[in-house]
């Protein structure tokens, strides 16, 4: 008995793509993406960002840890303190209103600075025989915590909304920047050591560059945390102001510009910083520049250029290039070496802003960990 394929061939005709057979494959997984697509991406974004949250997770959960053993074996407290820093890691800061924006920096600036001036209290409070090297530690390790805590919430909240709510929409962007947002969170959850035990950061490259300029000047206080010194070269008066070292502190720069311009008349004010480098370029490459070399929310900043413009004082910046990484960790030894490199331009940069006989302001901006003056 012989067996009469021919009609199950020309039915599934797999070498023709206009078989029904051929269709279904086609045709199926495309209706199937159709409906079903978004679904599916949602849920592989889903499992990325929730790696990442997780990662968070254990950032803060690890900042937390080091700063309740660094406090148990330098702080001598009859209570258990972990409760008091647990409530201090969870502050939150609400802006001003700023419905008219006439005067919203001094407001925003009294904000901040009243937080860590109570901050700072607290801390003083937990053990008043702590030096005031340690207390900053304490604090800069709290402000570590801090953050990644608030980063944390921040993300977690959009990932539980996004996947409760299916909303695609809403967990693409966030897959979009987590990157940048991993980098800062591993960024500070590096620097944690390095403040323990009071070391040099990246940031602290001006502040290194200044103080080296004022060994065995006399130093007076410019500003809270903040010192400055006089002195000569190349025929002009030259003022050095960084943050006091070697506390964990950026001092009150902008207080501190305004009190020595109002001791002498300045021709022009340098700034010496860390920056941020782009992808591409090499860290430790140094540029130069024009204006207010500083970070933050802008409120040091805002008070240097309004002290600079009213008295129509220029202000030149030179800035060493580096990661977020390398800025709050442990000092490179390529960003150390460029420390006589800085210093020979910032003498260039005094020769070429004033005259002779004339007088140059010379700010390091940065925390100045472990950098004495």
């Amino acid at each position: 008995m012989s067996v009469d394929f021919t009609d199950f061939e020309e039915f599934f005709s797999f070498g023709d793509d206009t078989s029904p057979l051929m269709m279904l494959v086609w045709i199926l997984p495309i209706i199937f993406f159709v409906f079903y697509g978004q679904q599916i991406q949602l849920y592989i974004s889903a499992n990325q960002v929730k790696k990442h949250v997780t990662k968070l997770k254990i950032y803060r959960d690890e900042s937390e840890s080091e700063l309740m053993d660094y406090i148990s074996k330098n702080v001598k407290t009859a209570s258990d303190p972990s409760s008091r820093i647990r409530t201090i890691i969870d502050y939150f800061s609400i802006m001003p209103v700023d419905m008219d924006p006439a005067g919203m920096v001094p407001k925003v600036r009294h904000l901040v600075r009243s937080r860590d001036d109570h901050t700072r209290a607290q801390i003083r409070e937990l053990d008043p025989s702590l030096d005031e090297l340690a207390q900053s530690k304490i604090q800069t390790l709290v402000e570590i915590a801090s953050s990644l805590h608030l980063v944390y919430r921040i993300v977690n909240h959009l990932y539980l909304t996004a996947k409760k709510q299916k909303n695609f929409p809403m967990i693409l962007p966030l897959q979009m920047i987590l990157p940048f947002i991993m980098e800062e969170a591993k960024a500070l959850r590096d620097a944690v050591p390095v403040f323990k035990l009071g070391q040099p950061v990246g940031d602290g490259i001006g502040p290194m560059i200044v103080g080296r300029m004022m060994l065995n000047l006399e130093k007076k206080e410019a500003a809270f945390q903040t010192v400055w010194a006089r002195t000569e070269m190349d025929g002009r008066r030259i003022h050095l102001l960084k943050a006091r070292g070697p506390l964990s502190s950026v001092g009150r720069p902008g207080d501190a510009v305004e009190h020595v311009i109002s001791q002498d008349k300045v021709d022009a004010v340098i700034m010496i910083d860390a920056a941020m480098r782009m992808e591409g370029e090499e860290s430790a490459t140094i540029s130069r520049g024009f204006g207010a070399a500083i970070g933050g929310i802008g409120t040091e900043r805002f008070q240097i250029e309004e002290a600079a413009t009213k008295h129509g004082i220029p202000i030149y910046a030179i800035v060493v290039k580096q990661t977020v990484g390398e800025a709050i960790t442990l000092m490179t030894k390529d960003i150390a070496l460029r420390a006589d490199d800085v210093s020979h331009q910032v003498r260039e940069m005094i020769r070429e802003a004033a005259p002779e006989g004339g007088s140059v302001l010379v700010v390091g901006v940065g925390n100045t960990l472990g950098v004495p003056q």
